[in-house]
């Protein structure tokens, strides 16, 4: 089959190439085999040790990346559950097997959601890792409830613009930063002020009951300091350096949720979550999507299956 694959850890984006020979997956038990429509992934999972080594810590390369996939389910491994052979599904692939840049990939089951046929599998295809991740970040770590104050680093990112409005819609108020440039999307996307982390102090914001952040570094260490009593810093960067003097800090990686996967769906279809989808490219040019610079605002998504990725199939 065709899929993206890197074998030199040292290479890194480099190494990526197109190869028509990748063996076809095996489904182990509870697993799924996916046709893969769309995919999307993260631009640093290149150094992520799941990329180049298995559960046990052994080499797996050559590796195929990408975690975010949206398709339709061919095979069933033995003794999997609540998911039927061509049902339309999304999800994430587990970080330490073969991804969804490929024609076919082997998921776990509960990693994946049904998805209804009036939903796009480009549009799906972007809501696994980022939607999972402002959903946990938020409500599951964060404790995020109506009449709080929220304040969201990277705003009009992937993960910041799905943040901004599951917070919206659950009647907090919510303050965005980023650059200058993402100002106009950031408040299309429902923030009640912006702030220019390039231009404008980040003390502005005042005393939050939440951060969540996405960007790490002095913008993380600063923001401990705006964390009212008994509120929560909550970061994906990395572990705080800077603990809030009256709250907390947590640092988490996303984790699989069916049910939670189930409930995003449930607001893609009644158009209440719009993902930023950035460039839709083909699988042959993923390689090039993760070029540093090369980005464009909002998610990329990879279109795997030929045809349309919104079919029902």
């Amino acid at each position: 089959m065709r899929a993206i694959t890197v074998r030199d850890r040292d290479a890194g984006i480099a190494g990526l190439s197109l190869t028509d020979d990748m063996p076809y997956p095996h489904a182990a038990e509870n697993d799924v085999i996916v046709r893969v429509h769309a995919a999307g992934f993260t631009p640093g999972e290149l150094e992520w040790p799941g990329t180049w080594t298995d559960r046990a810590g052994r080499d797996r390369t050559p590796s195929v990346p990408g975690h975010d996939l949206s398709g339709t389910v061919v095979e069933l491994g033995y003794g999997t559950t609540g998911l039927s052979v061509g049902q339309r599904v999304f999800g994430l692939t587990d970080w330490t097997r073969n991804g969804a840049l490929a024609e076919f990939a082997t998921v776990e089951a509960r990693n994946l959601a049904p998805l209804s046929a009036d939903i796009d599998h480009t549009m799906a295809a972007a809501v696994p890792v980022s939607g999972l991740t402002a959903w946990q970040g938020l409500f599951d770590h964060g404790r995020l409830t109506t009449g709080q104050t929220v304040l969201i680093h990277g705003a009009a990112g992937s993960v910041g613009s799905i943040a901004v409005q599951l917070a919206h819609e659950v009647g907090a108020r919510v303050i965005g930063t980023g650059r200058a440039c993402a100002r106009d999307r950031a408040l299309a996307l429902g923030v009640d002020a912006f702030l220019d982390l390039e231009s404008e102090k980040l003390e502005r914001a005042g005393e939050v009951d939440v951060v969540f952040d996405v960007i790490g570094g002095d913008t993380l260490d600063r923001s401990a300091a705006l964390v009212r009593t008994g509120g929560i810093l909550v970061t994906i960067a990395m572990p705080p350096k800077v603990q809030p003097q009256r709250g907390r800090a947590v640092f988490f990686v996303v984790e699989p949720d069916r049910a939670r996967l189930a409930e995003l769906a449930s607001r893609l279809r009644d158009k209440r979550l719009k993902p930023l989808v950035g460039a839709v490219r083909p699988l042959a040019e993923a390689p090039a999507a993760f070029l540093p610079g090369k980005h464009t605002p909002g998610k990329t998504i990879i279109r795997v299956a030929e045809g349309r990725t919104g079919d029902p199939s």
